[in-house]
């Protein structure tokens, strides 16, 4: 397998961390996002979306951050991503939509560069941008996995890894790296804590990658 990848890119970090959980190595080529490299005539004829992750598995080219995980799942089922419940399975993947469709879309590069470039948006006003919809969306998180009855364990969902931590410590890297204040969201911390202390986490981290700088 292949795995296309930008180091800071949140989505193709839930990636990387499930291929690591999975025990699967990939050749990884790097993708600059800053430099534009997604939207050379080679990748673009790949990838028609030009963004990052993109897997290639055999012939079969696969986007889509979340998409990729459950094929993964499916195809290399140990140790599992989702749960085995339909109830459990329906709330980890609301979980990762929470965060890849809710938060996500409103801070992707090409959004935060739309502002800029485009709007005329200041620095300031950009980063504040960023910070407002990734603290309301984490906050909102941070409600579900405390509600009553909530299934959430040392993780999100039990005491096992699942889409939804894949999903989630990704957006907490991004969020420290934005000054993001996360002081509100105890139960946030101590799962990003609990997972960064698993080496399927901490060893595909941006600051680990060949494309690091």
């Amino acid at each position: 397998m292949e795995l296309y990848s930008y180091f800071r890119s949140s989505a193709s970090y839930r990636v990387r961390i499930a291929l690591a959980l999975k025990g699967l190595e990939v050749d990884y080529h790097a993708v600059h996002l800053l430099k534009k490299e997604q939207t050379s005539p080679d990748y673009a004829a790949i990838a028609p979306a030009q963004l990052v992750p993109l897997l290639k598995d055999g012939d079969a080219l696969l986007s889509q951050s979340l998409a990729i995980i459950e094929y993964l799942d499916e195809v290399h089922p140990e140790p599992p991503l989702l749960p085995r419940d339909p109830l459990g399975r329906a709330r980890v993947r609301a979980l990762a939509l929470d965060i890849a469709c809710e938060i996500h879309p409103l801070n992707n590069l090409r959004v935060l560069r739309y502002l800029v470039n485009e709007l005329k948006v200041s620095e300031d006003a950009k980063n504040a941008w960023y910070r407002h919809w990734v603290e309301t969306g984490l906050a909102a998180f941070e409600r579900s996995l405390t509600l009553p009855g909530a299934a959430t364990g040392r993780f999100c969902h039990g005491d096992t890894p699942t889409l939804a931590d894949c999903t989630l410590v990704p957006q907490i890297h991004n969020a420290r790296r934005l000054d993001c204040n996360l002081e509100p969201m105890p139960t946030v911390r101590r799962i990003f804590d609990a997972c960064m202390m698993l080496p399927a986490f901490a060893s595909t981290q941006p600051s680990a990658c060949p494309d690091a700088a």
